[in-house]
């Protein structure tokens, strides 16, 4: 028998850091952290995006804004039963984008649902101030020792190397870092029995280890792998669409703006390369206002200029780093 799930990521972002909507599965504190999820109900919704924003906000009192698909996790063994009674449970993976509210705020507070840092589940991916000591202090020794270690007998044969898949996802080479690369860094630390996942699912490799690297908070099944997903899809779509004005109010100051992208994407961005980004790009339009929050001179507040949505298809913010 088979479920079908809908698995939502809700991104919002809090000065400085995106956050992911989280739940206590079963009403237990702490980890490990799940994703909102609920069933779909085909007598009820004639899509699954109607019945993933009816659920969300019943239980939560957030009305979602941009929503878009992800995939389709379907994988045996994700939910870690170990035997085969009871249905297998596909889950459809939404990624979607919202603001808080104080309402919203209560809502959540009665379901025991809370905003987490997305860098909590994965602190190797903010690189706002520079490299993190995790990569060098961690992740690329264990991953060096991996690379080293024979293939186990019977392991599914790959197009590349353990070596060439390190030092792709990680960009050891060049020293350059590729931040839509989430999902693949994810996938890799898992294979190489370096993420707490791999031990509670059992995996051999895990299990042989003496202690596995606290390499950020887990997840209950693999929603850990879902939200990298998620992390993936939107750091590549803030190049070619406007998708972050989702998350800022109707007027925010430019280096509101700035700070909400540094967030999702976890690059610093040069204040005036970032500037002339956005002057370029005829994205925004200033409102007359000013704002005093600063602390120091009062600041522009700008407002998305929406009529650039008819003038071209491609309306991103393609920031370097550093």
């Amino acid at each position: 028998m088979i479920e079908i799930g809908l698995n939502a990521v809700i991104v919002a972002v809090a000065d400085p850091h995106p956050q992911v909507l989280t739940i206590a599965p079963g009403g237990q504190a702490g980890p490990p952290y799940a994703l909102p999820f609920g069933p779909f109900d085909p007598t009820r919704h004639r899509t699954f995006e109607i019945g993933l924003r009816e659920w969300v906000e019943e239980q939560t009192a957030l009305k979602l804004g941009y929503v878009e698909q992800l995939y389709t996790f379907g994988d045996r063994g994700r939910h870690h039963i170990h035997s085969d009674e009871g249905p297998h449970v596909v889950s459809v993976g939404y990624l979607a984008l919202a603001r808080q509210t104080s309402r919203s705020d209560e809502a959540l507070a009665q379901q025991h649902a809370q905003w987490r840092s997305w860098y909590d589940f994965f602190p190797w991916e903010d690189w706002r101030s520079g490299r993190p000591a995790m990569v060098t202090r961690e992740i690329l020794p264990a991953l060096e020792q991996w690379m080293a270690a024979p293939v186990p007998a019977g392991s599914p044969p790959r197009a590349q190397s353990r070596e060439d898949r390190v030092h792709q996802a990680f960009d050891i080479q060049d020293g350059s870092w590729d931040e839509e690369k989430v999902l693949d860094r994810c996938e890799l630390l898992y294979e190489a029995a370096l993420l707490e996942e791999a031990r509670r699912d059992g995996r051999p490799a895990a299990l042989e280890r003496k202690a596995t690297p606290a390499l950020g908070q887990p997840m209950l099944y693999d929603h850990r792998r879902i939200l990298a997903t998620a992390i993936s899809r939107l750091r590549a779509k803030l190049k070619y669409r406007p998708v972050v004005f989702e998350l800022m109010p109707h007027a925010f100051t430019l280096t509101d703006l700035q700070r909400c992208v540094e967030a999702i994407s976890g690059r610093h961005i040069h204040k005036q390369n970032f500037r002339r980004l956005v002057e370029k790009g005829d994205l925004v339009e200033p409102t007359g206002e000013t704002s005093t929050q600063t602390g120091g001179r009062p600041a522009a507040l700008f407002r998305f200029r929406h009529e650039v949505l008819k003038e071209r298809p491609a309306l991103g913010l393609r920031v370097g780093g550093r």
